[in-house]
């Protein structure tokens, strides 16, 4: 689907009665997923709260609103939406859904986004991309005094040295996703199509720590911060997908030498629209047990050699 195509579907809703007439309401993109269902876990321990999860599966979507009202620890009332990210409407319907929720909208925590072994370049151009441009701006006019939004990149981010990335090309956002998407399929076509999946996953990332700094501004002038979390290899469904193609050897590099668990990424991601200060803005957190720290430029260059083979992170 193009980014600038309608969805063929009306967005699907879910509801639950809610707990409190003036609840804190998070919205979690990718919601189904290992780390959106992680933070879900920590932030629905609150009966004040309302969790908006949205995918773009409606099956497991209701799966992962299942999981979370049959643990009893969960207090909040969860709601879902059917949405595809990297189509405006839905991510304006979205928004719309989370102000029809009532209470104060606290957070968004943007997991959505595919990984090499999920799609071609243009996919995850599309996806990781438009999709992080889609949501930003959607619940950008939302953001008041507190709020938070949170981009999830990944430490491919970091993997590429400065002369690949097309940093100057990410300011043709300007003119807009469409303008801006056909600007970075230009450099990823410059590559072998075996190679142009990896590339395109870690300009990607890159491209979604950049827009969190851009939009420092804005959000800072409604006292909102934004912030981008970019995580190493966990254990979730998408990371053990990527195992085998860059992500189990990512942790070789690691200062602690293992997969992630989605709870410890849930924990930051949750804390940071939680509790986290207003003044922790227009920054990347790396959360990849120190895979990133440990290497040199030249194993960066070999890792990257494979090109399609780049660690997944959501």
């Amino acid at each position: 689907m193009a980014a600038n195509q309608a969805s063929p579907t009306t967005p699907q809703t879910r509801s639950t009665a809610n707990p409190t007439s003036n609840p804190d309401v998070y919205v979690i993109t990718g919601g189904a997923g290992g780390m959106g269902i992680a933070t879900a876990e920590i932030l629905g321990t609150r009966k004040t709260a309302t969790i908006l999860l949205s995918d773009i599966n409606e099956d497991v979507l209701n799966d992962a609103k299942q999981h979370l009202t049959d643990n009893s620890k969960i207090k909040a009332t969860i709601e879902t939406q059917v949405c595809d990210v990297s189509n405006p409407d839905d991510a304006t319907a979205l928004a719309q859904k989370a102000v029809s929720l009532g209470g104060t909208l606290r957070g968004v925590v943007h997991t959505a986004g595919v990984s090499p072994s999920m799609g071609d370049a243009e996919k995850i151009l599309e996806i990781n991309v438009a999709g992080t441009i889609y949501i930003d701006r959607a619940f950008l006019p939302l953001a008041t005094d507190g709020f938070t939004m949170v981009n999830v990149a990944s430490m491919a981010a970091y993997m590429l040295p400065n002369a690949m990335l097309p940093k100057r090309a990410y300011k043709a956002v300007a003119q807009g996703p469409t303008h801006l998407l056909a600007k970075l399929a230009k450099r990823v076509n410059l590559l072998p199509k075996s190679a142009r999946p990896g590339l395109a996953y870690s300009i990607s990332k890159n491209f979604v720590t950049w827009y969190t700094g851009h939009l420092a501004g804005v959000f800072g002038a409604a006292d909102a911060h934004i912030v981008s979390v970019s995580p190493g290899s966990f254990d979730t469904k998408m990371g053990q997908l990527e195992k085998d193609a860059g992500a189990g050897a990512m942790v070789d590099y690691a200062a602690i030498k293992r997969f992630g668990r989605p709870e410890e990424v849930g924990q930051l991601l949750a804390w940071l629209v939680r509790e986290s200060p207003v003044y922790l803005t227009g920054t990347d957190i790396l959360i990849d047990g120190g895979v990133v720290s440990q290497m040199s430029l030249k194993d960066m260059m070999a890792a990257g050699s494979a090109g399609s083979k780049k660690p997944a992170t959501e």
